[in-house]
């Protein structure tokens, strides 16, 4: 089989595993009185990522082959994540948050490596081919935002974007995955003969990256902008889906369908991936990540000032930026990580920076929003909350746009075409 086609369907199944549960949970977490708890579920992907990318990285470097390492990693998810399926339709209304929870963080401490690894099966295997990653593996990596999308979809047609059913589709994809992934081509580990200090032994020398000034604030601001990188997966269902407490609203296509209308954002993802070469040729890696920054600022304003209703307009047209700020940081940064950093180091420096955005940024991002959202919204209330939500999305957009700034005066970077 041609090599391009096995990394794409590899790239498939791995964001659709994620898109199963990751736009939905929020809604099924209200409906069984846990929304309180919304941060902290999506947070746990970034505590686990603080370490568990960095230790697979490790390990996918110096001992096990990183297409085995993601093919067990993704076993085991698939286990907890059925498992935590299991729980929920046992309880019924009666779920108790700690063994909810305990299951769910067990399952995303094996998932969120993956993002890492599979970066690394795929960069090596198009080096392997003599393919240039720059070129060759944007148009791939499309095909994982549409495993995205294609799974969003069917928990919404299924009608499980509100139940426990997510999980259970999230887990037969990932038993799915996890044998396509013993196909994979072999990454070699760097075992090496020559004597190694300890951190080289560890393969921790990617940390090392932090004593280039360059490398040390990229990765800073990387964490900065991986701040808002959960806020609309977690709280855009639940908040689109509040409308419905509007009876000008309740029978509109967006409340009824949220997932699907939030979905359009991984179509404009899926679209934007294609620009990525052209940009990061033509015009470098901070004029790219200040693009998605200001994307970012776009995002979450047209979510405050939108409605399903007159205002859908405004949620269309953030679902079409997102492209841009998903995709012009985190696609771009991986490639920027990629071309800046030695090959022996490959797997330990991808997963450096998803500890950066999935990690930090993520778990900051997330708690931070969730104190945000319990500050302007009354989950016990019985009246609507829209414009409790407006002031939270109002905020998420002041955060991003201060950002955005002290980026542009702070991060110094020659770009130089013939390195992209």
């Amino acid at each position: 089989m041609n090599i391009k086609l096995r990394l794409i369907i590899m790239n498939f199944l791995q964001f659709a595993v994620w898109g199963s549960y990751l736009t939905s949970m929020g809604s099924y977490l209200v409906n069984v009185n846990l929304a309180g708890h919304i941060g902290i579920f999506y947070a746990m992907q970034g505590i686990v990522s603080l370490f568990m990318p960095a230790i697979m990285g490790i390990i996918a470097d110096r001992w096990v082959p990183a297409q085995k390492l993601l093919s067990f990693s993704h076993f085991m998810a698939a286990i907890f994540m059925g498992l935590a399926g299991y729980y929920g339709m046992t309880s019924g209304q009666d779920v108790e948050f700690g063994p909810l929870f305990g299951l769910y963080a067990l399952s995303v401490a094996f998932y969120m490596p993956t993002l890492a690894l599979s970066n690394s099966v795929a960069y090596t295997a198009l080096d392997k081919a003599g393919l240039d990653t720059i070129k060759h593996f944007p148009p791939i990596r499309i095909f994982g935002t549409i495993g995205f999308i294609c799974a969003m979809w069917l928990v919404d047609i299924l009608g499980l974007q509100n139940n426990y059913g997510q999980f259970f589709t999230c887990a037969i994809i990932g038993l799915v995955y996890g044998c396509y992934a013993l196909t994979l081509p072999s990454c070699p580990t760097s075992k090496g003969g020559q004597s190694k200090s300890l951190v080289e032994a560890l393969g921790l020398r990617a940390f090392t990256l932090f004593k280039q000034k360059k490398m040390a604030i990229f990765f800073i601001f990387s964490m900065l902008l991986g701040v808002s990188l959960q806020i609309t997966n977690g709280f855009a269902n639940p908040y689109i889906s509040s409308f419905g407490s509007i009876p000008e609203y309740a029978d509109t296509f967006g409340v009824q369908h949220a997932n699907i209308l939030i979905s359009l954002s991984q179509v404009s993802e899926t679209l934007c991936i294609l620009l990525i070469p052209f940009f990061l040729k033509r015009f470098g890696i901070k004029r790219v990540m200040l693009i998605a920054m200001f994307a970012w600022v776009l995002r979450f304003g047209l979510f405050g000032a939108g409605n399903p209703g007159s205002g859908v307009w405004m949620f269309l047209l953030s679902m079409i930026v997102y492209g841009v700020a998903f995709d012009f940081f985190n696609i771009s940064g991986s490639l920027f990580v990629d071309r800046e950093t030695d090959k022996e180091i490959r797997s330990s420096a991808q997963g450096l920076f998803i500890i950066m955005t999935n990690g930090l940024g993520a778990t900051i991002g997330t708690l931070g929003a969730q104190a945000v959202v319990n500050h302007f919204v009354d989950f016990s209330s019985e009246l609507p909350q829209t414009g409790q939500w407006q002031a939270a999305w109002f905020t998420f957009a002041a955060y991003a746009l201060v950002v955005a700034v002290v980026f542009a005066f702070v991060f110094k970077y020659k770009h130089e075409p013939e390195k992209m």
